[in-house]
């Protein structure tokens, strides 16, 4: 018979401080302040841990715990935001089940926060896409009454003709309702099938339903803008964090009226 193996008390004793956390070092990695200044909302009676307001700087508590700061909950996992010049042959879920490479496994274990995109390109549309695990942030970019501007680079099979630029600028009956673009126009006035289309709809696959509805198909579509951010100087299949003016920017972000 295989004897159980036991647990030491020193094995205990790590598995047990794996789990806890400093509560100024939770409340800083929740993005709200330095650990310093979270010392002092602590001390000043701003924050609740697992419903208990806690006074006492010095407490670890359970990353599990349910804390709130100012009656808000907050989370222990620090913040991060990416962005990803998104190639071709990949979808923007966190797993497929027709096996397809997804978004997540560019950056295989490099990234230990639980991240995902905000909204999505579909499979073979390639650009800027933003990740990251700040759910406030993703809300707020993905709401339809954001209304958060995005530009495309489009190729078509064919060159499209100047009355169907009128028409789709003017705007489309589609199957799903009304569409009209912000913008569009030919990028080269030689080669009439590149065309730059500015758009706020987050219909799915909306660019490529515009330009069918006409009987034209889309060859590439490249996301060159979204919400301000574009993928200069980041290779194809390449990712840069923001920087703290860039996730300022976009907290701070109104879409179109």
């Amino acid at each position: 018979m295989q004897r159980k193996k036991h647990t030491t008390a020193k094995q205990r004793y790590k598995k047990t401080e794996s789990t806890l956390i400093r509560l100024n070092k939770y409340i800083s990695n929740s993005g709200i302040c330095s650990r310093r200044k979270a010392d002092d909302y602590i001390k000043a009676g701003f924050v609740t841990v697992d419903g208990k307001k806690i006074t006492n700087v010095g407490i670890k508590v359970e990353r599990s715990a349910l804390v709130t700061f100012k009656g808000k909950e907050i989370n222990s996992e620090k913040k991060i935001y990416i962005l990803l010049n998104k190639p071709k042959d990949t979808v923007t879920t966190a797993k497929d089940t027709h096996g397809r490479k997804t978004v997540l496994e560019i950056f295989g274990d490099k990234i230990p926060q639980r991240i995902y995109p905000i909204g999505r390109l579909d499979r073979n549309t390639t650009g800027v896409l933003l990740l990251t695990n700040d759910g406030e942030i993703t809300k707020k970019l993905i709401h339809p009454s954001s209304k958060i501007p995005k530009i495309y680079l489009v190729i078509l099979d064919k060159p499209l003709t100047k009355n169907d630029l009128i028409s789709i600028g003017s705007g489309l009956q589609l199957d799903d309702g009304f569409i009209q673009v912000d913008k569009i126009n030919f990028l080269d006035d030689n080669d009439k099938k590149k065309i730059g289309i500015e758009i706020h709809s987050g219909r799915k696959r909306i660019i490529r339903r515009i330009f069918k509805h006409l009987d034209y198909k889309v060859v590439n579509l490249d996301r060159t803008l979204f919400a301000g951010l574009t993928k200069k100087n980041v290779q194809r299949g390449k990712y840069r964090f923001l920087t703290e003016k860039e996730v300022s920017y976009l907290h701070r972000l109104k879409g179109k009226k």
